[in-house]
């Protein structure tokens, strides 16, 4: 015998409903998480572990490696830029974008690392005492010690947006009253992008070897004053402690990334006639 679509189609009992809902969350939570992903790639971390030398341990595994060094690089986080401004304003508890960079770089092996920032007033002290005569005799500072750095990179945040997206006003349609409880938990779950460049100079000639553009987008979740947010996000600020810190993170080391894989195939630019001797565009008189 036919039946109408109101037979064929059982609407949800009470104990069904009841256990849909926190099988959704755990799918919400397990799904995506609250770590970054580096170019759309799932990641369980972004910037951890350690390095020394050219070894490292417990680094991020889709971090690029270099098998052979490429040479010295300073870093430069130009505060003057509108976009230091910016970011800084928005996220003033971050502080500077240098330290995971430089742990990251580190990690790769790409590079030999040098001080250019804050630390050089305490080894400029250093030798300050060495030429007073308090240090101890063989101290071994002296001139001539430094290491040069070959090449300057250059971090910047091109975009860097918290809490955008939403997946509230699907789920509260396709399932009503039990919806729209889960339309509240999938309303706080909120996406952070980031945007990065990195530019790579060469101290010598001033000419830019390399450019890249990293992105990266996680989730955050918030229901009723902070049920998830808290307690996934982490209570400490930082980059690895905040979603939006963790988000920049990771679109740095896709930025390293893409410049890396550009540095094993590179070719320098070359103009005939020589670099910086009035170039193949000809201007009238």
């Amino acid at each position: 015998m036919f039946r109408g679509k109101a037979d064929i189609i059982p609407t949800p009992s009470f104990s069904f409903k009841a256990a849909l809902i926190p099988a959704l969350l755990l799918f919400l939570v397990g799904c995506e998480g609250t770590m970054p992903k580096m170019g759309g790639g799932a990641s369980n971390s972004v910037a951890t572990g350690s390095a020394s030398g050219s070894t490292s341990e417990g680094g991020n595994s889709q971090l690029e490696r270099c098998d052979e060094t490429l040479g010295t690089l300073a870093l430069d986080e130009d505060r003057n830029a509108e976009w230091w401004h910016g970011y800084y304003s928005r996220y003033p508890k971050l502080g500077s974008t240098l330290p995971v960079l430089r742990m990251m770089i580190q990690q790769s092996n790409c590079f030999v690392v040098v001080e250019r920032g804050g630390g050089m007033n305490n080894m400029m002290r250093e030798r300050d005492l060495e030429k007073s005569g308090e240090l101890r005799s063989g101290s071994k500072f002296q001139k001539g010690q430094m290491v040069s750095a070959d090449y300057t990179l250059r971090p910047s945040i091109q975009f860097s947006d918290k809490g955008t997206g939403g997946l509230g006003g699907s789920l509260g349609g396709l399932f009503g009253s039990t919806g729209r409880l889960l339309g509240n938990v999938a309303g706080g779950m909120k996406s952070n992008e980031a945007a990065t460049t990195l530019l790579l100079i060469d101290n010598r000639s001033s000419v830019q070897i390399s450019s890249s553009v990293g992105s990266a987008k996680n989730f955050d979740f918030n229901l009723g004053g902070g049920l998830f947010g808290g307690g996934l996000a982490g209570s400490a600020s930082g980059f690895t402690n905040t979603p939006e810190g963790k988000v920049i993170t990771a679109a740095f080391a896709d930025s390293f990334n893409q410049m890396t894989k550009s540095l094993r195939n590179y070719k320098a630019q070359t103009v005939k006639g020589g670099l910086g001797k009035g170039g193949r565009l000809k201007v009238g008189e």
